[in-house]
């Protein structure tokens, strides 16, 4: 990965190089050539000075074209006719007409013209300006192309030893750069879990933060898993035990009596229907962690379902010597009417089941605006403030003893947060140790719904 990432910032380095080399070699070019259109306009311009109210050309020119004059500028006077009638380099009368020849064309249409193309004549690339002169003649001056390409050539190596120079300093800062995104990456990996502080570029900083979050989830769910799994192998042990120990001791005829017969029979019954309490719990909460599976959400009538959860758990409630009551208004909310029916038992078995003798279970539905609030109320034993935070947790219990005398698997609210979750529902826990627990559910209200209710 590390050479991949080197290799890809040296590419692109080594690209933005050249496209800029390329770049500035063009922007040089068009200066170059745009300072010899100007100082051939400047010619033109001096030796059209020269010739003004003049007959004999050669001599007029002298001055720009002898010994003293630019070597290698070419100074032509063309007639409007196209027939060549000076030349400072080559005998005039040995030239073909110059009428076609675009820069002369442009000069007569337009009074001035430039070319850049290899001269008949000379057979070499040259720079080309005609400019018309007041008696209708074209004053053409030219300059060799090769003398501008010597001068590229001369910046050529320099240009060269620079980009090399970038190029290696490219490499360097590139492998530095790719070393600096590895590095956090590398110590995460090689951290065996344990996440802390970790050098990296500031802009990489969002970027390993959220892998050490990702790394931390995944710690964090494969601890739960593991705990979950040791939890679901301790509980299933305790029946599987039970049921193992008494079915022995009626195999092997070691229980005479018919009564003792019957009580073994009923532990195994008991332990049985524990079992499948436990199984029914743990396929519930592994159907509610499937996230690709959508439940069906319709309108349900919250106190309609309280009312019914309080008639089928009303004899549960008389048996351990508690009062169940249901209050409230209706109102309806979106929600799975199966899932709404698992929070209310769960939460109201669990009011009846860790509550005192002659206690009380409250369930009450209000309707708030746009909310339907659900609240179990119970005179029970409480719950310390230490433990709050951990009763929606799988297989957590406050009294290990009590859940197990009272048949509880550990699971309930933990279905009940993870039912709520889906439902977009909130709950809020209120408990003091030795006065009761009240929790408190909110759900979105359907308006429409709820009005008509009212209506």
């Amino acid at each position: 990965m590390k050479r991949k990432i080197y290799n890809r910032l040296f590419a692109t380095a080594t690209l933005a190089i050249v496209v800029t080399l390329l770049l500035t070699v063009a922007v040089y070019y068009n200066l170059l050539k745009k300072q010899v259109l100007e100082d051939s306009r400047h010619y033109a311009q001096m030796a059209a000075g020269l010739l003004e109210g003049t007959e004999d050309i050669e001599k007029s020119l002298a001055p720009l074209t002898g010994e003293n004059g630019a070597q290698d500028i070419r100074i032509t006077v063309i007639d409007h006719e196209g027939d060549v009638l000076y030349d400072s380099q080559v005998r005039a009368d040995g030239l073909s007409n110059h009428k076609s020849r675009p820069e002369v064309q442009e000069a007569l249409t337009d009074g001035g013209g430039f070319e850049i193309r290899r001269s008949a004549t000379l057979d070499e690339n040259t720079y080309y300006y005609a400019m018309l002169l007041k008696d209708g003649t074209v004053l053409r001056v030219a300059r060799e192309a090769d003398s501008i390409y010597k001068v590229m050539e001369y910046a050529v190596p320099y240009l060269l030893l620079i980009v090399a120079a970038l190029l290696v300093v490219c490499g360097i800062v590139s492998y530095y750069l790719a070393e600096g995104i590895i590095r956090p990456i590398r110590q995460i990996a090689e951290s065996g879990g344990e996440t802390g502080e970790v050098s990296s570029y500031e802009e990489m900083k969002p970027f390993i933060e959220a892998i050490q979050r990702q790394q931390d989830d995944v710690l964090e769910n494969a601890r739960l898993r593991q705990e979950f799994t040791a939890n679901v192998s301790h509980e299933l042990k305790t029946p599987l035990t039970a049921i193992s120990g008494y079915a022995e001791l009626v195999e092997n005829g070691m229980v005479a009596e018919e009564g003792e017969v019957r009580r073994f029979c009923g532990e195994i019954h008991k332990n049985a229907g524990r079992l499948l309490v436990l199984i029914n719990d743990v396929i519930r909460l592994s159907e509610l962690d499937d996230s690709e599976n959508q439940e069906t959400m319709e309108p349900v009538n919250l106190y309609e379902c309280a009312k019914n959860c309080v008639d089928m758990l009303q004899l549960n409630a008389e048996k351990h010597g508690v009062t169940l009551t249901v209050s409230g208004v209706n109102v309806v909310i979106s929600a799975n009417h199966q899932m709404v029916d698992e929070v209310l038992y769960n939460l109201c078995d669990n009011a009846i089941r860790y509550n005192k003798e002659k206690g009380s279970v409250s369930v009450i539905v209000e309707d708030r605006l746009d909310l339907a609030v659900l609240t179990v109320k119970d005179t029970g034993i409480g719950i310390p403030r230490e433990h709050q935070e951990r009763i929606f947790e799988r297989f957590y219990r406050v009294d290990k003893s009590r859940s197990k005398s009272t048949g509880g698997t550990g699971l309930g609210l933990a279905i009940v947060k993870h039912i709520l979750l889906k439902l977009n529902a909130e709950i809020a826990l209120k408990s003091e140790p030795g006065e009761g627990t009240e929790i408190t559910v909110t759900f979105p209200a359907i308006r429409e719904a709820r009005f008509r209710q009212t209506s």
